[in-house]
């Protein structure tokens, strides 16, 4: 069994446990950063019905270019950074992800 999208701190290390066996080594930080980036993707191209827009990191931002290389929206941790924003809650993380990707499609 592969954990696709970890979405709770369970999921995160079963992850990194599966990459330990595959001989990879991955961190905690590496792997919830990895997963908050790989959902709010999957929430734009669900809103989208495809893959338009870009989700990419700016510092501690989300940040979403459409299929021109615009900016069309960010979305910024509610903490210190998302890292921490998923361990305390993951669920609220990725609900506000959800609504926030939802936000951006609607606002154009």
């Amino acid at each position: 069994m592969s954990i696709e999208i970890p979405t709770n701190m369970e999921e995160v290390v079963m992850k990194i446990a599966q990459a330990q066996v595959r001989g990879t080594s991955l961190t905690k930080d590496e792997v919830i950063k990895t997963a908050v980036l790989d959902l709010m993707q999957s929430f734009m191209d669900e809103a989208l019905e495809g893959h338009y827009d870009d989700v990419a990191w700016r510092d501690q931002t989300l940040v979403v270019t459409d299929f021109m290389g615009e900016e069309v929206g960010t979305v910024a941790p509610e903490g210190a950074d998302f890292n921490t924003d998923f361990e305390q809650n993951a669920d609220a993380l990725i609900e506000r992800l959800e609504i926030a990707a939802e936000r951006i499609v609607g606002g154009r």
